[in-house]
């Protein structure tokens, strides 16, 4: 199969366009900097041609079904998300400065798909409780949401970081001097979770109804229905104490690193410590 080879590539790819990333925010070059986000561009394309075949080779198998079903699939589909909306962001928000944080998720991501000794990249059948068309909206709703959760968690800590060096009265004589203002980072935080969160209220919706189509059930408290709902309160804690009570500054951007790290236990940990209906995904 040829798409293995292109997903090693792209983790390599993102491993440089996180350095560059960084470098740029060393040496506070323009140039660097469009160098940067063009390499990112280039290697999302890349993933996204990776992607594809690895479609098109399950058709010539005669599997047919898309890239969506096991953790070799969804590692590289989450890091697919992760550059995507990082990309948005920034011709959103015209800052590079977020790229240095975000861009390591999509390269772990995608280096843990490649490298990790057991997770096989294998193009396997559908299991019968996979196969369905809730699939698609199931996962891809949650690893957009997942994807917004990590830009969230990447821009908490750069806020926690300039507030520690304003904190120290130690204002832009480093990096941080590039950082944005601490009321816009606050206002990111808030909004990238604000796109998550109904995502990710979309993805539980969807994977109950699919669930009630494999099982015969809407619920069945499975860990990871359990962790994923543990998940949806913390971001819904975030959003209600942001609405009624104003809450900003480092204890929500706690909260925004306290709910990714939600996340990524209801991804990997129910897998590795805990049995149920979703070992295989």
């Amino acid at each position: 199969m040829i798409s293995p080879r292109l997903v090693s590539a792209v983790t390599f790819l993102y491993l440089a366009c996180a350095v560059l990333y960084f470098v740029f925010l060393a040496f506070r070059s323009d140039r660097l900097g469009k160098l940067a986000t063009g390499t990112v561009w280039f290697t999302l394309l890349i993933q996204t041609a990776a992607i594809l075949l690895r479609w098109v080779e399950s058709y010539q198998m005669g599997i047919g079904h898309a890239p969506l079903s096991n953790m070799y699939e969804s590692l590289v589909f989450f890091s697919w998300c992760i550059a995507l909306l990082y990309l948005l962001w920034e011709r959103k928000l015209k800052s590079r400065v977020i790229g240095a944080f975000a861009l390591p998720f999509a390269f772990a991501f995608n280096a843990y798909a490649s490298l990790a000794p057991g997770i096989s990249a294998r193009i396997d059948p559908l299991i019968p409780a996979l196969q369905s068309n809730w699939l698609h909206a199931h996962v891809i709703t949650c690893f957009l949401s997942y994807a917004a959760f990590a830009l969230s968690c990447a821009v908490s800590v750069i806020y926690l970081v300039k507030l520690r060096k304003e904190g120290k009265g130690e204002m832009g004589g480093d990096v941080t001097g590039l950082f944005p203002a601490l009321d816009s980072l606050d206002e990111l935080i808030y909004r990238t979770i604000a796109v998550g969160f109904p995502l990710l209220t979309i993805g539980i919706v969807t994977g109950a109804a699919w669930a009630n189509y494999a099982w015969g059930a809407y619920w069945s408290w499975d860990p990871k229905e359990t962790w994923s709902l543990i998940t949806w309160f913390v971001y819904a804690i975030f959003l209600h104490a942001r609405v009624t009570r104003d809450w900003r500054g480092r204890r929500t951007a706690i909260l925004s690193i306290v709910g990714f790290v939600a996340v990524i236990f209801t991804y990997f940990g129910v897998n590795y410590l805990l049995s149920g209906l979703h070992s295989y995904a």
